[in-house]
């Protein structure tokens, strides 16, 4: 049966140009599912070259593209009345705007599952430093709209995206003695690569286990250290890194002082990689854990993203949260 459903299942992603959401899209399409993407039109002042290109990409294979704002609540509503599921990864400044999403599913009335932007650390379960906790209430809230509009949902806790933050922690594209270590770097960490995210969200998406219930994406060998991953990078370039520390009381003060925008990635890295956030709460046997749920789908392991900088890197790029 779940099968059937990932066969026929149609999908719309918002934001599916966007940074993550480019990798749900293309496994949309690799999974079989006839796939939608709803974006701005291609004159709107803020459509980047990069996301025509992808526009491109994906009418080659087949995805429907439709073009509008999320202020026009009909073009909406009809959009959605052509979609089985609703998948958005809008990048965190527009995570208040699925509240327009969320009235046109009501108004359209034949949504099966809606899975909200969520797609990093665990809102419901963890208490950062402020700039970030505000920034986690404004997801949360979209999670208790959705569940008080008797909406199907699945929530995702997809922890780091891996290769932003090797990029972000070891700079393999702009090589350097030294590399900054947060806090004592002993606190781990769950980096998971950006394409089986995508794969991963497409499947708990259409998945009858998965409703109304939150999947986190955990998998052992993705749970790591500061101090574990620059060895590991250490043994695979042969080169030994200057380590310079940031203390903890240093990343809260900057959280303190810095202006908004500014100060919300210093509280992100103090939750990952200094107060171990990510793994700060157990997952139990009745909880839902994606690499338990397909044991069959080989997800890329640091080690094997590691190898992956080394012969291929893929080219910084800015996160959901910027």
């Amino acid at each position: 049966m779940a099968g059937e459903a990932e066969a026929s299942s149609k999908i719309l992603i918002f934001g599916g140009t966007g940074y993550i959401g480019k990798h749900m899209a293309r496994a949309s399409v690799s999974l079989g599912h006839p796939t939608y993407i709803y974006v701005r039109p291609a004159a709107a002042p803020r459509t980047r070259p990069s996301n025509l290109d992808l526009h491109r990409e994906f009418r080659s294979v087949g995805v429907r593209i439709i073009e509008g704002e999320l202020e026009e609540h009909e073009k909406l509503v009809a959009a959605l009345k052509q979609v089985d599921i609703v998948i958005s990864a809008l990048a965190c400044p527009q995570v208040p705007d699925q509240l327009k999403i969320i009235h046109a599913i009501v108004a359209a009335g034949n949504i099966k599952r809606f899975v909200p932007s969520d797609f990093g650390c665990e809102e419901d379960k963890i208490t950062p430093l402020p700039p970030f906790q505000e920034l986690l209430e404004k997801k949360r809230k979209i999670r208790r709209v959705t569940e008080a509009a008797g909406i199907p949902f699945t929530f995702v806790t997809a922890n780091c995206f891996a290769a932003y933050f090797v990029n972000v922690v070891l700079h393999p594209h702009d090589p350097q003695d030294e590399i900054v270590v947060y806090g004592n770097g002993e606190a781990n960490a769950v980096l998971n690569y950006e394409e089986d995210i995508g794969r991963y969200t497409i499947k708990v998406a259409n998945d009858p286990r998965a409703c109304n219930r939150v999947v986190t994406y955990r998998p052992e060998l993705n749970i790591i250290s500061q101090h574990e991953l620059i060895s590991l990078w250490e043994k695979k370039t042969g080169h030994s890194f200057k380590k310079v520390y940031v203390p903890e009381e240093d990343l809260v003060k900057l959280s303190q002082t810095l202006p908004p925008p500014e100060n919300i990635p210093v509280s992100i890295l103090h939750s990952i990689f200094v107060k171990g956030d990510l793994v700060s709460y157990e997952i139990s046997e009745d909880d839902l854990e994606a690499s338990r749920l397909y044991p069959e789908m080989q997800y890329t392991t640091i080690d094997q993203l590691l190898d992956i900088f080394l012969t291929d890197p893929p080219e910084p790029a800015r996160a959901a949260f910027e």
